[in-house]
């Protein structure tokens, strides 16, 4: 730890000022992973695997949750407590764990400095602290929040709310569901809460006196043709009211009315609906310290996000740098599935790299994303870079609404996830 020499106590003295107090160093470690949510842990058990021991990982969270069952946390199936669980019990043993934020990294220099003053140097940096919520960024927001006819799915703390609203919304009304422009992680969360709050409401005789509105700054309700078609049926059969290129972009909780841009409109035209519960979804981003970070894009489409090559996940300006997950640029859905298969590549790439070779594994940009249409089905959508469907699984039709797919998701996947996946396994 470097220290200082104190001041001295008398102004007559001329020994000289010291100077501003030095960095707290925090050593050095081979491998630094920024991030312990999905998929820095993977990446952290895989090297573990391959016997790679001198590993850092900066997290601040105590808590680690498997987010994809927010969703049926916010339809009343299971409990929030279900997808949380302690972080040290998925740190591999020898792994270093620094529990605190990142702040700055500087690929020059080769460090990672951390909020508590503190940083810790590296060889090699794996990039994965996930996804950045901009709740400010839509006025109003966070105060709708605070009401009870607003909720989001996307913070821990706010899923079970979200079944409080869909399940006290027995008088009907207009029930308004939102999904923002730009890269959002589950692109499939927004348009499936909708979809469970529909089949409850079918259920208990709601729906035919609500209003269900859809309103999304995407160009449609899913980018793959065969799955859409699907989709498009679940939309009829539940009768929701789809606005496509709206962006929301204010709200005003106090008269409950949500305000929407209509996306590519010159003239800047905003459309208002008022409603009586909303589901409400954040626009995204890369964390702060990434995009003011040399190792991100400056301008561009992939402005903000981690530069990184979408077949081998490195980074193209600094060989000892690769980034996965939500908060880099791959162009591919920023799912638990995609990292299921992006790390594995990483973890390959990486070790080439650490023995002077080069990386030459490929990540074709699979990715998997699990479509609750009711509460006993749901459409797998599996696809690659090109937009092509990838079923993965035999002997079964995937490419439709399945009972045994909602099992999968409601039991298989998290089994997988906490089991297999943060152990390095699958």
């Amino acid at each position: 730890m470097a220290t200082t020499t104190p001041a001295p106590s008398s102004p007559k003295s001329s020994l000289p000022r010291p100077e501003a107090a030095a960095i707290p160093e925090l050593g050095r470690a081979r491998v630094v992973i920024i991030g312990g949510g999905t998929a820095g842990i993977s990446v952290a058990a895989r090297l573990a695997r391959a016997g790679v021991e001198d590993v850092a990982i900066v997290e601040p969270s105590e808590k680690h949750y498997y987010q994809p069952l927010w969703t049926l946390v916010g339809a009343g199936i299971v409990s929030a407590d279900v997808s949380e669980r302690d972080e040290a019990a998925y740190i591999p043993e020898r792994a270093r764990w620094i529990k605190d934020f990142a702040e700055e990294i500087d690929p020059v220099a080769q460090t990672v400095r951390v909020r508590g003053g503190g940083q810790i140097g590296y060889d090699f940096l794996v990039v994965a602290p996930g996804i950045q919520l901009d709740w400010d960024a839509v006025p109003g927001l966070r105060e709708a929040l605070k009401t009870e006819s607003v909720s989001s799915n996307y913070d821990f703390r706010l899923a079970p709310k979200t079944w409080r609203l869909i399940e006290s919304f027995r008088g009907g009304g207009t029930a308004l569901f939102t999904h923002p422009t730009g890269p959002i992680k589950c692109a499939g969360a927004p348009q499936k809460i909708a979809y469970l709050a529909c089949d409850h409401w079918r259920k208990t005789g709601v729906l035919d006196r609500s209003s269900v509105i859809f309103g999304s700054g995407q160009k449609a309700i899913f980018g793959v043709a065969e799955y859409r078609a699907v989709l498009e049926q679940v939309i009829t059969r539940y009768s929701i009211q789809t606005k496509f290129e709206r962006n929301l972009v204010e709200v005003h909780p106090d008269r409950k009315e949500a305000v929407f841009a209509v996306v590519g409109d010159p003239a800047g035209k905003r459309e208002t609906i008022r409603y009586d519960m909303m589901h409400a979804v954040p626009p995204q981003s890369a964390p702060d310290f990434i995009k003011r970070s040399p190792i991100a894009h400056k301008d561009g489409p992939n402005k903000g996000w981690a530069k990184a090559d979408k077949h081998t996940m490195q980074n193209p300006d600094y060989p000892n740098i690769f980034a996965l997950g939500d908060a880099s640029e791959l162009p591919t859905s920023r799912t638990g599935a995609a990292i299921r298969k992006e790390a594995p590549v990483l973890v390959e790439n990486l070790l080439a790299v650490m023995n002077d070779k080069e990386p030459t594994a490929k990540y074709d940009g699979y990715a998997s994303c699990p479509l609750v249409t009711s509460y006993d089905t749901m459409l797998l959508a599996e696809f690659d870079y090109t937009g092509k469907p990838t079923p993965s699984i035999p002997l079964i039709n995937t490419m439709k609404e399945r009972h045994d797919m909602y099992l999968l998701k409601r039991y298989g996947l998290p089994w997988m996830y906490w089991n297999l996946m943060l152990r390095g396994l699958s």
